[in-house]
């Protein structure tokens, strides 16, 4: 085995990266777009690039070529072409960059051969999620500004619209972002995991996909400045965890297609010794008493587990209707799940900003029918996909036993380094998700590397060369070094907000258990209901403290710490609770 598919799984080469330096600037390049600009070791920017998506949102890869480049210590410019391609047809983008000591300016010109269908094709700046509750002035085309603070709390909406510049201050500097040739707004990114706020282009309240004809020739731009403005100040300590928080249960998702295999090596969960099963079942999706009989015949098998019922429902009849035809189907079989979490299909899918919600029963008559017909049973609500849907289309708490929601890391950037930097923004979104819900039983459904079913179009992405890719249904690191890292973070993350159940992985399949993710969640199974002494993500490095022992990851793929590349350990930590 290569050390490539050792550590990612693949021996697909990630995305080439260059350090540009120009005096007390600095950024990485990788091809077309920017990333982490600082100044010294202040961080201004997140990122800048071209990005163009198709109708599933899913990100088109371009083939790049450089016209020029000239770099000196107090100067670099560069100029790039982009061709990207959809359905037949190519879109060609001339990109220009050029950084000096006190200011950037990115351009881009492109236009399409023939008609290009896009959900957005244009610039997104990225703005660090540090500056959260940090003042920005926001300038609108009308020349009006407003002054702001960027939301603390994670926005279900845009936070600012109409967007000519963003005017920060943070870390001793003053940073503007001035935005041409298109309308700009803003979106929490931190709601699915990415470490910043997204400004990009074409408001999504217009109309989408849309289409770029021939001899249509679009131009955008992004101006960067910042000067210095006083001291900086020094970075808040973590807060203390609660003497109280212990480590979730550990449940993985089966669905009805693993029982079989399972009937003949229930050795695939027992080897990893989780306490809880999540079955899943689609009401909407056709006959269900066949799910319901498997499940049964599977808690004969192993009925040393807990069971969770994670049902889907289309609700075209009454909520109590359908609900009571799903009781009576378990009963004839003889599923008994210690508890139900009831979702209407149509919250699988996204409603994005100034879309029409589509048709579903309101959410209190759907736990109302669900308290009666599940009585005695722990009832949860919540999304089947992520926390954006659920902080949109909030739920009835005080109905509910537990609330429920995913996380998929892969939404909108799939290389390595922004993979693992979605672990730092989990905070954020258990932070904003215990405003909603209060001191209600927390629970993270199935929450992979890749994605099982994707909110924000009509399918996942076939991955089938193993590559690194937004929204797709198989990602190759998850069976490698960097899933049982990853695997490590997430726990880290989560432990601080007292989870009661968390899902990190299926029983089989693309998103399954394999080595060395199985080793890794062996090891988490086992500290259910330990005592969580400390728990942190940062600087490429998870850390926990749970019971008597110390877990240790390395999120990077250099040698750090004394670990080697996406390495993880396990020690006894001596007075670990002292």
């Amino acid at each position: 085995m290569s050390e490539a598919r050792r550590l990612f799984g693949t021996d697909v080469a990630p995305v080439a990266s260059e350090r540009v330096t120009v005096g007390d600037v600095s950024f990485t390049l990788e091809e077309g777009a920017l990333r982490h600009l600082r100044l010294g070791n202040r961080e201004m920017i997140r990122g800048v690039a071209f990005l163009v998506r198709d109708r599933d949102w899913g990100t088109l890869l371009p083939q790049w070529s450089v016209v020029s480049r000239e770099a000196t210590q107090d100067r670099f410019s560069l100029h790039l072409m982009a061709v990207f391609e959809s359905g037949g047809t190519k879109l060609t983008a001339s990109l220009h960059i050029l950084c000096e000591p006190r200011g950037m300016v990115v351009t881009a010109e492109f236009a399409p051969d023939g008609p290009f269908e896009t959900n957005r094709a244009g610039f997104t700046v990225l703005h660090p999620a540090a500056l959260s509750g940090c003042p920005v002035a926001v300038m609108h085309s009308d020349g009006t500004v407003e002054d702001a603070l960027f939301p603390k709390l994670i926005d279900p909406w845009q936070p600012f619209k109409d967007i000519a510049s963003l005017t920060h201050k943070a870390d001793g500097l003053t940073v503007c972002c001035t935005f041409g040739g298109d309308t700009f707004e803003m979106e929490d990114q931190r709601q699915w995991g990415d470490a910043s706020y997204k400004t990009y282009v074409r408001p999504l309240a217009l109309p989408w996909p849309y289409v770029l004809t021939q001899g249509e020739t679009v131009t955008q731009s992004v101006a960067i400045s910042w000067q210095k403005t006083g001291a900086v100040p020094g970075r808040p300590s973590a807060p203390e965890l609660s003497d109280t928080v212990v480590f979730p249960d550990m449940a993985l998702l089966v669905t009805a297609e693993d029982v079989q295999r399972l009937a003949v090596r229930p050795e695939d969960i027992l080897s990893v010794s989780p306490q809880r099963l999540l079955c899943h079942v689609d009401m909407a999706g056709g006959d269900s008493a066949p799910s319901f009989a498997v499940f049964a015949r599977l808690q004969y098998i192993l009925p040393a587990l807990t069971y969770d019922l994670e049902l889907v429902c289309g609700f075209s009849e009454p909520p109590l209707t359908e609900l009571s035809r799903a009781k009576a189907l378990m009963e004839v079989a003889g599923f008994r799940p210690d508890s139900v979490m009831v979702c209407p299909t149509v919250d699988r899918q996204s409603t994005p900003p100034g879309s029409i919600w589509p048709e579903c029963p309101p959410l209190a008559e759907i736990h109302s029918a669900s308290a009666e017909v599940f009585e005695g049973v722990l009832r949860g609500g919540g999304m089947v996909s992520f926390f954006p849907e659920l902080n949109r289309k909030r739920p009835p708490v005080g109905m509910l036993d537990f609330v429920s929601h995913s996380l998929c890391p892969i939404v909108h950037a799939a290389d390595d380094l922004s993979v693992m930097e979605t672990l730092e923004m989990i905070p954020h979104i258990t932070r904003t998700a215990r405003a909603i819900i209060g001191e209600k039983a927390y629970r993270i459904g199935p929450s992979t590397i890749a994605m099982r079913q994707n909110p924000y179009g009509q399918r996942t992405i076939p991955n089938p060369g193993l590559d690194r890719i937004c929204m797709a249904d198989d990602d190759p690191r998850h069976r490698a070094a960097f899933g049982a890292a990853y695997a490590i973070g997430l726990a880290c993350a989560l432990a601080p907000a007292g989870v009661a159940v968390w899902t990190p992985s299926e029983v089989h399949g693309p998103r399954g258990l394999s080595d060395p993710l199985r080793e890794a969640l062996t090891l988490l199974a086992s500290c259910a209901g330990e005592p969580v002494h400390k728990a942190t993500v940062e600087d490429g490095f998870a850390e926990m403290w749970v019971g008597d022992r110390r877990i240790t990851a390395n999120l990077t793929h250099r040698v750090r710490g004394g670990l080697g590349p996406y390495e993880w350990t396990v020690t006894t930590a001596q007075g670990a609770g002292g």
